[in-house]
């Protein structure tokens, strides 16, 4: 079962998102709020695997609450479901440690499947909005990988594994290695690439040329 919570400033959105999600049994909402400090009090107190989380709010917007929330319980997964596909909230939230971005008119079963699977540690972006990221990725990528970037060659192929959207279970399979061995050389990855998500592991391989997409 996965623990969600839906942080979004409009009532009518978190009811129809509540009556959308109690349609699968893989998931329970344990909580609705409607700014960034109230997600942060009820990250705190009820530690969900997932918070559902809109950005402009009153108060302490989605960006400000995903940060504080990613750096005090980074476990806990944070899905921006929002109206805007600005560049400026796309990569902030990504900045912020989002695990995945998407647009408010995403189909229901496409939401589902979402929140499961960045449950599961994979990585969402809205396809209507994922053409603006690469383009910011390949813009940036001007210079060769820092001196002290330095994989292996399984750090590699886990790195470009990541970047074609596998889970950790789907590396393990592909790869003949535990699930464990994969947490291990993910979490070096992390410490060598200087950060503490798989998107943001998959961002930085792409702008330094370490992986490539069409692999």
């Amino acid at each position: 079962m996965i623990r969600i919570v839906i942080c979004d400033d409009q009532e009518i959105v978190c009811q129809g998102l509540r009556t959308i999600l109690s349609h699968d049994n893989r998931i329970q909402v344990i909580g609705i709020v409607n700014d960034g400090q109230q997600a942060i009090e009820m990250a705190i107190k009820h530690q969900p695997d997932l918070i559902l989380m809109d950005l402009k709010m009153p108060g302490m917007n989605g960006i400000q609450a995903t940060q504080h929330i990613h750096q005090r319980l980074p476990e806990i997964k944070i899905l921006i479901l929002t109206t805007y596909d600005d560049d400026e909230w796309l990569f902030d939230a990504i900045r912020a440690g989002a695990s995945g971005y998407l647009l408010k008119d995403t189909p229901a079963q496409q939401l589902i499947e979402s929140i499961v699977g960045t449950a599961s540690g994979n990585n969402y972006i809205d396809p209507k909005i994922t053409g603006k990221l690469l383009n910011n990725i390949v813009q940036q990528r001007q210079q060769p990988a820092p001196s002290h970037i330095q994989l292996t060659e399984r750090e590699r192929e886990i790195l470009q594994r990541m970047a074609r959207g596998l889970s950790n279970a789907d590396i393990a399979r592909e790869l003949y290695l535990s699930e464990g061995t994969v947490r291990n050389y993910t979490s070096a990855i992390f410490a060598r690439l200087g950060v503490s998500d798989r998107t943001q592991a998959v961002i930085v391989a792409l702008r330094y040329g370490l992986v490539q997409l069409d692999e």
